[in-house]
């Protein structure tokens, strides 16, 4: 969906009437609208109907719809290490740290430590739409909008009254199980949703480079949501949700072996009066552990037993009335990340334990922000801006050795500031058909505590954490224009230009060690296109991404001048056909292209091209059963999804799943 059709997914008014005329209140479950100026900047949306079609039945491959989308590697969230599951948007990428900032509903989904997403966490069936804008944002939480925002937003009753669930199973004898229940309390509504995805997976090493203990890439993860809102007043509505989710997953060689693990509680309140307001606060427990096994002498070399952090914050934004031609949102956010790495490091000869890590700190990040939305006539002008209090404190490193006798011992210099971005826009309706838009913006992201303190294996490559680790910061603009030439049919065009400043990089600076650096620059020009159309029972949505992206260096980062940031493609296009030829019947098909990339800062090692061709087919059976087919990669292309010298893993095979969808 382009820019052009964002009023579509605004939310019901907080108040209607019945057939007596009384009264009634309805809570939506939704924030506030946006504002007539959203549509000034690059924004995208992924309706329900496309989000529980997707193939795959992932959260990540619905959001591949948006051209310009990368996590840090092809792989999903099935056959990834959980901590190289970064977003990023406009080819903005370089290392497995997310550069766009991910809501649901309101609240930063990024984990506190890594800073990657929990994909696997978030099931497609349980929202009613996400809401893509790249490029720089300065409102809520701005500060993580580095390279944009992705809002997720949970369904309401609407969507998941009574029962409804889905069972299904691979060609490779892994299953699917997913459900959901909700009910009306009186003028309030709660729904539960519960989902568990298992299976052995596939080999991700080629078959030449196989060991006798080569593994497949295994899984077995649970998420369970519950979600409850109900109105204090007429205008007034509070919104409570609850997540627990756990994911195990074995990579490449047995006893390789992953976890993530997460409990968020969120409170919000909505106000849909005359000074409407938006106050969310928030809490989140997360964990990852993770176990390195030798490629050569195939035992245990690393446990990363527990890495607990702890994630709180919230935010509170009103919009005063000040007059029909204005929408003014003036808020104050908060967030405090606090976490520690606890590791033991083993002898791949003797199994003896060689020295014991323990690394953390907390970050911090106090902002407030203004923006005020002006119409005049067919033009709306736009312009925000947004303060931030940063800290980077209590940082530490210490490592024993086997015996438990002191090594190193690091504390490390508290830093804090103040760092204030914009942004600004216009949109001008120059006809029933044609809207033009430009946007100028900045942005802000503190490192992780994972860049910061965390140091890391990929074998046979090191990657060393850096402790000094300035902010990133981006400067860009765009330029677009949609059109809308008939009914059911929306065109998008962007042109735009983002220079990420201080970019975080795996900077190489010896054979297979490397070391997170603040390079000069990651500088990423480029066009975006969209087009949806809808004729009938026939619905067409495409997109496509080219940008000519590089990173700039100078000094120790000279040897990486000019060259494309690692995991970053230059061309990026996908394309949905679906047919809908009676209800509840759907049979869509989606091809996927993702350009060549490199693994690493140097160009040294290629990531080929892909192009992967996936269906969904729904056939109703009964009124209340309906018969759900799927494939992935059908045309089984070979997805090469790392590559350090030559040591190689690969994304998904084809995979047909078969199954069954009930609702009641």
């Amino acid at each position: 969906m382009s820019g052009t059709a964002l009023a579509l997914a605004l939310v019901e008014p907080a108040a209607a009437q019945d057939a007596d005329g009384d009264e009634v209140i309805v809570v939506t479950g939704a924030g506030l609208d946006a504002t007539p100026a959203a549509p000034a900047y690059d924004t995208q949306v992924i309706d329900r109907d496309q989000l529980v079609a997707v193939p795959s039945g992932r959260i990540e491959d619905a959001l591949s719809a948006v051209a310009g989308f990368q996590q840090f590697r092809r792989s999903d969230s099935r056959s990834a290490n959980a901590s190289a599951q970064g977003a990023t948007l406009r080819a903005l990428g370089g290392n497995a740290t997310s550069r766009a900032l991910v809501l649901l509903d309101g609240v930063p989904m990024s984990d506190p430590f890594f800073g990657y997403i929990p994909f696997s966490a978030i099931a497609p069936e349980r929202l009613a739409q996400i809401r893509v804008t790249r490029g720089g944002g300065s409102g809520p939480f701005g500060a993580g909008a580095l390279a944009g925002t992705i809002e997720l937003e949970s369904a309401g009753i609407d969507a998941l009254d009574g029962f409804a669930g889905q069972a299904l199973v691979n060609d490779r004898g892994e299953t699917e199980l997913s459900g959901s229940a909700g009910a009306s309390l009186g003028s309030g509504f709660v729904v539960a949703s519960g989902r568990w995805d298992r299976g052995k997976g596939f080999f991700t090493t080629p078959e030449a480079d196989r060991a006798p203990l080569s593994a497949r890439a295994a899984f077995d993860g649970w998420s369970a949501q519950i979600r409850g809102v109900a109105p204090l007043s007429q205008d007034i509505e509070l919104q409570v949700r609850g997540l627990a989710y756990r994911d195990e997953r074995t990579l490449r060689f047995d006893g390789a072996d992953s976890s993530i693990e997460g409990q968020d509680a969120s409170l919000r309140l909505v106000g849909r009066g005359a000074w409407e307001f938006d106050a969310i606060g928030y809490v989140q427990a997360r964990n990852f552990t993770n176990i390195v096994v030798s490629s050569t002498r195939f035992v245990p070399v690393l446990d990363q037993r527990n890495t607990p952090a702890t994630g709180l914050g919230g935010k509170f934004e009103i919009r005063p009335p000040v007059g029909g031609a204005h929408v003014l949102r003036l808020g104050v956010d908060y967030r405090r990340a606090d976490g520690e790495l606890f590791e033991t490091a083993i002898s791949a000869f003797s199994g003896a334990v060689t020295a014991r890590r323990n690394a953390g700190g907390t970050n911090t990040d106090l902002g407030v922000f203004a923006e005020d939305d002006w119409t005049l006539g067919a033009l709306v002008l736009t312009a925000g801006a947004r303060l931030d209090r940063w800290t980077i404190r209590d940082g530490f490193y210490r490592e024993n050795d086997g015996a438990g006798a002191p090594v190193l011992a690091t504390t490390y210099g508290d830093r804090a500031g103040w760092d204030a971005s914009f942004r600004g826009g216009l949109l001008f309706r120059a006809s029933d058909r044609v809207a033009l838009r430009a946007a100028a913006y900045s942005g802000l992201r503190l490192p992780t505590l994972n860049e910061l303190y965390r140091p890391f294996v990929v074998f046979p490559v090191v990657t060393q954490a850096n402790a000094a680790l300035e902010n990133e910061r981006l400067e860009g603009f765009e330029l677009g224009v949609d059109v809308t030439p008939a009914p059911g049919v929306g065109l998008s065009l962007t042109a735009f230009d983002n220079r990420v400043k201080n970019a975080v990089a795996n900077v190489t600076l010896d054979t297979n060690l490397r070391q997170r650096r603040n390079i000069d620059a990651v500088h990423a020009r480029g066009i975006e296109a969209s087009i949806s159309a809808t004729l009938g029972e026939v619905s067409f949505d495409a997109s496509a991404a080219w940008t000519d992206a590089e990173a700039q260096g100078s000094g120790f980062a000279a040897a990486l001048d000019g060259n494309r940031p690692s995991q970053t493609p230059r061309f990026v296009a996908g394309a949905t056909l679906a047919w809908r030829p009676a209800e509840n019947w759907l049979l869509s098909t989606t091809l996927r292209h993702v350009g060549a990339q490199f693994e690493d800062d140097l160009e040294t090692d290629l990531l080929p091209a892909a192009t992967t061709l996936d269906a969904f087919v729904q056939v109703p059976l009964t009124d209340t059963i309906a018969l759900v087919l799927r494939g992935e990669n059908l045309t089984d292309e070979t997805i090469v999804t790392r590559n350090q010298g030559g040591s190689i893993d690969f994304g998904v095979p084809r995979t047909v799943w078969a199954g069954v969808e009930v609702g009641l």
